[in-house]
């Protein structure tokens, strides 16, 4: 059991983590949650060990292994799969001592230690999770030198799983992923077989790869079971009562404060008011439920535009003479949704630089609404401001006709206030740099917004905020998103981006997991990037029949699991009311015979949530492996 108790951690004179406890079972895995700047990042590093506490203790049972991702990329000239495998250094040491020991004792100890790890399984091991990262065979071969660094740090993650630590810490591992691979790390890590704790701002992962979620909220942690949409309704249930609380002990205060003050100086009165004056001193204060500020924002409304906006005709494109996209025949409308799908170096961005004018076709027709406007959110583009300047200047150089009020308006609409717009964007966080880049790509109110990987930097209520922000816009959207919550919240229609090809998929993303698990076990990985589509999807009605049938034996399963959260919830409401009950003064000056039943009901009611909990959890990996093996 990971255990962490009275934690305590300052920086520079800021205490982020103050008296802070949890626990987490052997085997659990933990989602790590709270809002940018609360220290998620750094309770990873203190439970890592790289940092020291200021106080308090947090104990690793002795002999787990602890892993994390290397902050450095691997380089050099060794293959993808040797560097992976290399990471194992027991396997290493054993295999190298091997080839040079003469005692046959030893190389007897060296050999059964080598079968008890595996060693021989492990390349194929290796493999598996290197292909799932978007590595195809020949890739696996290929040096690390090859490739970029967002490529090199994918085997960083690479190595770490091929390790299989005991406690796994993972910060952000979804960040700079593509879609398919996202897909393929969230089943990878609901089967890991040990403890894992997780900061994701993924809504996806948190809801299907994790058992639990710690808040982590005014320096201390608060832990609660389930995934992310559950904890989010535990947690608002929790400060409604918890605000209910606050409000009755407030007009009990004033109750017996009224009493003290009417009657203080009369003396056949003097033992009534001592006795509340008690009373009153020994009312413990309930903390006040704070609600975290939410964060909103919007696009501007663009004018109406007639269809199409954007149609093409047997359009290539690509760099230089090589052409990444052809034979292209699509149309975009005002007021669609599109999600492009596909691995990374498919051609979603050149795609989407073809929609916002950056790219030129090489051949076809290319025709756009008159005066079309397109705001393009590019992944990299945040490395174009200007960190010395206010967030108002960055806006002016890019609206040098907007007047102080209209940029105020603007960057108001993105939650810029009147005092942040004079912040230096260089102090910025990751998700305030992203909203300032969504008010200057939508400063003319385009009539298509091409947003490309847009939630790197964003958290949760940010990426919620996002999904708000784009359902709430009338004009058009094409999606490039890692994030499975912002793609099936927001897009109605998917493109599949494959082979020098663009199609239209047909179905939802749960549709599109089946068929890239369907695809992986069919062996089609492309060389290089990931699964290998053939575009033209043969054997979807093949597959949708499958998944009928798989649906129709798991739903037993599936209707159990619900009964089961349906019987939690309904506990969660009594245990609610019952510690509603155990808060009112007025319980303790009846019966306690009361007190103890209701006492009695309270310990019923948590041995019977840890049941069923752990039933849920049974049910959902039946679940997951009757999805993965159908």
């Amino acid at each position: 059991m990971l255990t962490i108790t009275d934690l305590t951690y300052r920086i520079a004179g800021r205490t982020l983590i103050d008296g802070a406890g949890v626990a987490i079972a052997k085997g659990r895995k933990v989602g790590l949650v709270g809002r940018n700047g609360t220290g998620k990042t750094t309770l990873l590093r203190l439970i890592a060990g790289a940092l020291q506490p200021d106080g308090g203790d947090i104990a690793v049972p002795p002999r787990w292994r602890i892993g994390t991702v290397a902050q450095e990329a691997p380089s050099g000239d060794t293959p993808l799969i040797d560097a992976v495998l290399a990471a194992d250094r027991d396997r290493t040491d054993l295999l190298a001592e091997a080839e040079t020991a003469t005692d046959p004792d030893r190389i007897a100890q060296i050999h059964e230690r080598l079968a008890e790890i595996d060693a021989h399984g492990a390349p194929a091991r290796a493999a598996r999770i290197l292909a799932g990262l978007g590595f195809g065979e020949a890739a696996q071969a290929g040096p690390l030198q090859a490739l970029s660094g967002g490529l090199r740090m994918r085997i960083a993650l690479a190595a770490l799983l091929f390790r299989e630590p005991d406690l796994l810490l993972l910060d952000e591992p979804t960040n700079h992923l593509d879609l398919e691979t996202a897909l393929w790390l969230e089943g990878y890590l609901a089967r890991y077989p040990h403890t894992i704790v997780l900061v994701s701002h993924d809504r996806g992962l948190l809801n299907r790869a994790v058992d639990e979620i710690v808040h982590l909220e005014g320096g201390k942690l608060t832990l609660y079971a389930g995934g992310y949409d559950r904890f989010e309704r535990t947690r608002a249930e929790r400060l409604v009562r918890q605000s209910a609380l606050d409000q009755r002990q407030r007009a009990e205060r004033a109750h017996i404060q009224s009493f003290v003050d009417r009657f203080r100086y009369k003396a056949s009165k003097a033992r009534q008011v001592q006795s509340r004056l008690k009373k009153l001193e020994g009312l413990q204060p309930i903390a006040a439920a704070v609600e975290e500020p939410s964060i909103r924002f919007t696009f501007p409304q663009p004018d109406e535009r007639a269809p199409p906006l954007v149609t093409m005709d047997d359009v290539a494109v690509g760099y230089g003479t090589h052409p990444v996209l052809s034979g292209l025949d699509l149309r975009l409308d005002p007021d669609e949704r599109v999600a492009l799908l596909g691995a990374n170096g498919n051609g979603k961005s050149t795609l989407t630089k073809l929609l916002a004018g950056q790219l030129a076709p090489m051949t076809g027709t290319l025709t756009r609404a008159a005066k079309l406007r397109v705001g393009y959110f590019a992944q990299h583009q945040g490395e174009a401001l200007d960190l010395t300047r206010s967030v108002l200047a960055e806006a002016r150089a890019a609206m040098p006709a907007a007047t102080d009020r209209q940029l105020r308006d603007h960057l108001g609409r993105f939650g810029f206030s009147q005092n942040r717009v004079e912040t230096r964007v260089g102090a910025l966080s990751g998700g305030e740099k992203a909203r300032l880049l969504f008010a200057l790509i939508s400063r003319e109110a385009p009539h298509l917004l091409l947003l490309d990987e847009p939630t790197n930097h964003l958290d949760i209520d940010s990426r919620q905020a996002l999904v708000q922000a784009v359902n709430g816009f009338s004009g058009a959207v094409v999606l490039v998103s890692h994030d499975p919550h912002l793609v099936e919240l927001t897009a109605d229609r998917l493109l599949l981006v494959a082979d020098g090809a663009v199609r239209p998929f047909d179905g939802d993303l749960d549709d599109y997991r089946r068929w890239l698990a369907e695809a992986a076990r069919r062996g089609r990985a492309a060389d290089g990037g990931g699964s290998k589509a053939n575009g033209t999807l043969e054997s979807r009605k093949d597959a949708r029949r499958e998944a009928a049938a798989a649906r129709a034996r798991l739903a037993p399963l599936r209707r159990q699991a619900g009964q089961v959260e349906r019987r939690l919830d309904a506990l969660s409401g009594e245990r609610g009311a019952i510690e509603t009950r155990l808060a009112d003064p007025g319980l303790y000056e009846g019966p306690a015979e009361r007190i103890t039943e209701l006492q009695r009901r309270l310990h019923d009611i948590a041995q019977e949530v840890g049941r069923l909990e752990a039933e849920w959890l049974e049910l959902q990996l039946a679940l997951e492996e009757g999805a993965v093996s159908a």
